[in-house]
């Protein structure tokens, strides 16, 4: 059974309200409902799960296949507000993150930045061989450009554009693991 996906009621919520957890494969419904909030808020974003987010089916699962992982933030009635997902590819000694979504009520509060901070201390500890962190971001969401470049992440100058339903075109994030690794170890 799938989870509630955040509906805010009587106001705002805070960070301080939420708790982050792992995923389950069963939060895939919830994930899948935050996803699509985050694209009805752009032009020309397309939600469709079935063709393109299969792997909601078992979310949790499909990171930990990737030697990754996957958090959700939850309220206390465990309905999802956020998400941030972490895979990892020991041959390239590169991780990459995926889902990352915050229910537009959340966002600057600082949950990004405790989602961000438990991906980077589970990568540090599941792969200290891990150099870099790198990531892909549809061209339109502008707001997180400028919270992964808050993170330390610099735009690589390289883009691609999907063949989805979005027509979506990303570009690239990189992060030197190592140089932080190093920096947190004096």
């Amino acid at each position: 059974m799938g989870r509630d996906v955040a509906k805010p009621q009587g106001g705002q919520s805070t960070a301080s309200d939420l708790t982050i957890r792992p995923a389950f494969n069963s939060d895939g419904d919830a994930i899948g409902a935050l996803i699509a909030g985050v694209f009805a808020e752009y032009p020309g974003c397309v939600y469709d799960r079935a063709r393109e987010f299969p792997e909601l089916d078992a979310i949790a699962d499909d990171f930990k296949a990737s030697d990754g992982r996957i958090w959700v933030a939850v309220d206390p009635d465990n309905r999802i507000f956020g998400c941030f997902g972490i895979k990892y590819d020991a041959q390239a000694k590169e991780a990459e993150l995926h889902k990352v979504y915050l229910h537009r009520d959340t966002r600057g509060r600082g949950m990004a930045q405790k989602l961000m901070a438990k991906a980077l201390a589970w990568l540090g500890q599941t792969h200290p061989d891990c150099v870099t962190v790198m990531l892909w971001t549809d061209t339109r969401f502008e707001a997180g450009h400028r919270f992964y470049e808050k993170c330390g992440f610099a735009r690589t100058g390289e883009s691609r554009i999907l063949d989805d339903l979005s027509a979506s075109s990303e570009y690239q994030f990189r992060f030197d693991f190592g140089t932080y690794q190093k920096a947190l170890s004096f």
